[in-house]
């Protein structure tokens, strides 16, 4: 098993990894949408979700998988009126792929945050 981080301080805060790979699967934990390099939040819900999917490709990256290995994501938007402003980024990032998908309307740790994106991998 291997385990993945971003140096994001809320794994560390709260003893977790950014993503296990397990043989052919990659867990890829919650991503919110912040710009980790300088722990800044864009307002606009679109703007968030594109950090996600820049941070969940990275890390894909580094454990050896695309994008296109992406089978299972869950969204976690904060308020149903923000899903049709977030439904562009969703389909730039994952439009060609079309994994199973759950969207979950509640609330997030912080008040900025206003989505958050899990997927699984799976090469085989």
């Amino acid at each position: 098993m291997r385990r993945i981080s971003t140096g994001s301080p809320f794994e560390e805060r709260m003893a977790y990894s950014r993503a296990v790979v397990k043989g052919d699967w990659c867990f890829v934990s919650g991503v919110t949408g912040y710009d980790y390099a300088n722990m800044t939040m864009p307002d606009d819900p679109a703007a968030q979700a594109r950090n996600c999917f820049r941070t969940i490709f990275q890390v894909l990256e580094e454990a050896g998988f695309g994008a296109e290995d992406i089978v299972r994501v869950q969204y976690t938007v904060t308020d149903a009126d923000l899903v049709d402003r977030i439904a562009p980024a969703l389909s730039e990032a994952l439009d060609q792929i079309r994994p199973a998908a759950t969207m979950v309307i509640a609330g997030l740790i912080k008040p900025e945050m206003k989505v958050e994106i899990e997927v699984t991998a799976f090469r085989g």
